[in-house]
């Protein structure tokens, strides 16, 4: 069994704090800035989707540019 570390920021951790970060950030334009931030939204959701369904995620491409490493061995 696999338990998850939580006290350091690996890649899968990085992806997910991202994923958040940007899905709040466009709520919360929207609420307060214009309904258009909706489509940051999307995205997020739209790229979580290609990820399940491909393996590909272009968060973690760049992420991993800048040094992240995987926990997951």
């Amino acid at each position: 069994m696999y338990i998850a570390r939580t006290d350091k920021w690996y890649l899968e951790r990085l992806i997910w704090l991202m994923a958040g970060i940007f899905s709040i950030t466009g709520t919360i334009l929207a609420a307060v800035v214009s309904k258009w931030w909706l489509i940051l939204t999307g995205l997020v959701g739209v790229n979580l989707l290609i990820f399940a369904f491909t393996g590909f995620c272009i968060m973690a491409n760049i992420l991993y540019k800048f040094g992240a490493r995987s926990e997951i061995k």
